[in-house]
């Protein structure tokens, strides 16, 4: 016993050493690796900073060219031209200077002269025909936007970069420049966000080399021309790249990852030092390699534990078949099913939903094809999927098959392949039925576009947002009244494109929508003004607004609508007008009158004054009507209307009763001998004849008054008494006015004033 366990000694011996230096080549490897895993992922994560970086200067500088060709394009518009100077310096500067870091805008005539400018509406002394810019589209060889090289600028004294485009004239000749001036600060504070560690930096530069920021920047090397650099010369021969190379300047070893920016002469790099690089990569071998020794000492150790290791094996198998019957259990009890093909599509393992999905045991499942499992025709389907997931790409996809039980069911699959050392071993399966899920979002579909049609059929105009007041969706009611169309609304603030005004169509009014937001309760319904985008047409609307709210109760947007009550207005206004006014003269009625005596008689009882009441009418109409017809008579009534208004005072009221008979209404008297020159003054109104309907008719009328307060105390009683004054004045021979004289008492006679007759009449004489 004691040889055997001598010689077993020794054997162990040889294979801890053996497995010593296994352990320190495994861990000499891996440190290698990690070596080239750390420079790879530094090219990526370079790369990908590069590109982040592309990205936000691109963004950064479509805008500003945006916001200049706006300003090129109102610049060919000679409405905006012909603005007052104030006018059309908001309208031509307003949006490039709201666009984010352009420092100063220019413009210049085709001499270089400064002609317009976004500081003043006085432009400030400065010639622009020097700059290479202004060389460069003025010859007409360059068209579009033209980054110029980096100056000191004339209006701000810093570093700068110029943004020029060129505008024309009607003719096609060369006009002028915009130049927007961007200064070089802008790239450093975009750099400053970005920390790359020590001897490492960033830099912006121009295709042709011209040196225009860094980060770190010690304030040197502006404008500098670094074409003769091996970094950049990689730079100008690709879009983009990673170059490992030593500094000429100060003899540092860095990673360049460099890209274009966009379609803008224009390269950014970063570049981090090599040292910066490894520093974790050297921190971590260290550790590793003392990790390395002491485990090759520790294998000699574990030597002894051999023997135990032999008991301790059953124990382990034991554990091992523990957790295969577990993991079993989880399997075959998840909802969805689970199994592994190997790279022959033959079954490894799948769980007991095969039996009631497919209707096959596992058991009988275990080493069958998958193609006899699946059958041909859904083979078919999952084919083009199966060839991917055999590739090493992870599949997810969703498809209909017929179950067990011949129902059909919508599955959710995903296929996920299993590699080891870059080879494909199988591939893990896993059935998601989402059958009913399927179905909920079909009926969900569908009742969104009936929705969808309901709100275009609808004539209101209904503008949809969400939480944060931004706009979602517009119906076609709200495309018309707005001027927006859907698309160019989407993400908009819902003021921008309602944009409730007051009356004056002027005064912006708080929106019944935002208010909605934030006071997490609907809006009722608020009158404004909409004026509809770029014709500037108004349109009167009541808009209401009410919350969209989730399953809980959470605000996650809202919905304006928006009624188009101008017509409705106007034809509420006309109906009031009619209410009170006359259809034929437009002369107040009875109800007016009634209203306009009150305060006339209620203004007599203060100041003691008198009112008087004056009935007329035209002697001989109805043989006007009978003879000439009534088109003819109307124009009449509306020709003796006119001059009865231009001989009364503007406090005074004529009024139409109907047919030929007038009412004035002649308050403010201070006694009774003004009423002769009044009542004179009407009659001489109405002296001179009336052509009408290829002759002259003669006016002739009769009249009767009343006085307030000798002859009544309300509208009613001086009407009646006036008209009884009318009465005797057509029965004394016509074309006079008489005076009421109280009850029993014959009229007076006030006016006698016939009016002249023409030599010749169509109709027979009036009496």
């Amino acid at each position: 016993m004691s040889s055997l366990l001598h010689f077993l000694s020794r054997r162990l011996v040889w294979l801890a050493v053996l497995v010593s230096l296994g352990i320190g080549g495994l861990f000499a490897r891996a440190i290698w690796t990690m070596h080239a895993d750390a420079l790879a992922y530094a090219e990526r994560t370079n790369a990908n900073l590069a590109r982040a970086l592309e990205i936000g200067l691109v963004r950064g500088l479509d805008t500003m060219d945006e916001a200049m060709q706006n300003l090129v394009f109102d610049l060919g518009r000679s409405n905006v031209m012909a603005l007052p100077p104030d006018m059309r310096q908001r309208v031509l500067f307003g949006s490039v200077l709201h666009a984010q870091n352009i420092e100063d805008v220019l413009v210049t005539d085709e001499r270089g002269h400064v002609v317009l400018d976004a500081r003043g509406v006085v432009p400030r002394q400065i010639e622009l025909a020097d700059r290479e810019y202004f060389q460069a589209l003025r010859t007409g060889l360059y068209r579009g936007l033209y980054v110029g090289r980096p100056v000191v600028a004339r209006t701000t004294q810093e570093w700068s970069l110029p943004l020029v485009r060129a505008y024309y004239n009607p003719d096609g000749s060369f006009a002028g420049v915009v130049v927007g001036v961007i200064p070089l600060r802008y790239f450093q504070s975009i750099f400053r966000e970005v920390d790359v560690g020590s001897d490492s930096g960033i830099n912006l530069i121009t295709l042709d080399g011209t040196f225009l920021a860094r980060f770190p920047y010690d304030g040197t090397g502006v404008g500098a021309n670094l074409a003769g650099s091996e970094s950049v010369r990689y730079a100008q021969s690709r879009r983009s790249g990673t170059l490992l190379t030593r500094a000429t300047l100060d003899g540092v070893r860095r990673l360049y990852s460099f890209r274009r920016v966009g379609a803008y002469p224009l390269v950014v790099g970063v570049a981090q030092s090599y040292d910066t690089i490894l520093q974790p990569w050297r921190r971590n071998a260290w550790m590793l390699g003392a990790f390395a020794v002491l485990l090759m000492g520790a294998s000699i150790g574990l030597a002894w534990l051999f023997t135990r290791q032999l008991s301790a094996r059953e124990r382990i198998a034991a554990q091992l078949r523990e957790v295969e019957h577990n993991l079993r259990t989880i399997l075959d009890n998840v909802p969805s099913l689970v199994g592994y093909w190997d790279a022959d599509l033959r079954n490894r393992f799948i769980n007991h939903v095969s039996e009631d999905w497919f209707g096959v045991a596992p058991a009988q499942v275990a080493g069958m094809h998958l193609n006899d499992l699946l059958g041909r025709r859904t083979m078919a389907q999952v084919q083009p999927y199966i060839d991917q997931a055999l590739q090493g790409h992870k599949q997810v996809f969703d498809f209909s098959m017929v179950d067990a039980r011949d129902g059909e069911r919508h599955y959710l699959v995903a296929y996920t392949p299993d590699m080891e050392d870059g080879r494909l071993r199988g591939f893990f399966v896993q059935m998601t039925d989402i059958t009913e899920r399927k179905r909920m979002e079909d009926e969900l579909f569908e009742e969104k576009e009936r929705m969808r049609l309901t709100l275009q059929a609808i004539a209101d105009a209904v503008v949809c947002t969400d939480a944060q007041g931004r706009v979602t969706y517009v119906n076609p009611a709200a495309e018309h009244l707005t001027g927006w169309q859907a698309f160019d609304a989407a993400h908009h603030d819902v003021d921008e494109v309602i944009g409730l005004r007051a009356a004056d169509g002027a005064t912006p009014q708080s929106s019944p929508l935002h208010q909605a937001l934030a006071q997490k309760r609907p809006i009722t319904t608020t009158r404004g003004v909409v004026l509809q985008r770029g014709t500037g047409q108004r349109f009167e609307v009541e808009e209401s607004a009410s919350l969209i709210t989730d399953r809980k109760g959470r605000v996650t947007g809202a919905v304006a609508v928006l009624r188009d009550v101008g017509a409705a207005l106007a034809l509420a206004e006309r109906m009031a007008h009619l209410a009170q006014y006359d259809a034929l003269t437009d002369l107040p009625n009875r109800l007016l009158l009634r209203d306009r005596a009150q305060q006339a008689l209620a203004q007599a009882r203060r100041d003691g004054s008198l009112v008087a009441v004056l009935y007329m009418d035209l002697d001989g109409f109805k043989q006007v009507n009978d003879q000439l017809g009534h088109d003819v008579g109307d124009e009449l009534l509306v020709q003796f209307a006119r001059r009865l208004k231009s001989a009364v005072r503007a406090t005074d009221t004529v009024c139409r009763l109907g047919g030929d008979e007038f009412l004035l209404l002649l308050p403010g008297l201070a006694r009774a001998e003004q009423l002769e020159p009044l009542v004179r003054k009407i009659l001489d109104a109405c002296k001179e004849p009336v052509p009408l309907a290829g002759q002259t008719l003669p006016l002739r009328v009769s009249g009767g008054l009343s006085l307030y307060p000798e002859h009544g105390q309300d509208l009613d009683v001086l009407a009646r008494h006036a008209d009884e004054a009318l009465y005797a004045a057509k029965h004394s021979g016509r074309e006079r006015v008489c005076l009421y004289a109280g009850e029993g008492v014959e009229p007076t006679l006030l006016l006698h004033v016939p009016a002249p007759r023409p030599a010749t009449m169509a109709v027979a004489p009036l009496k």
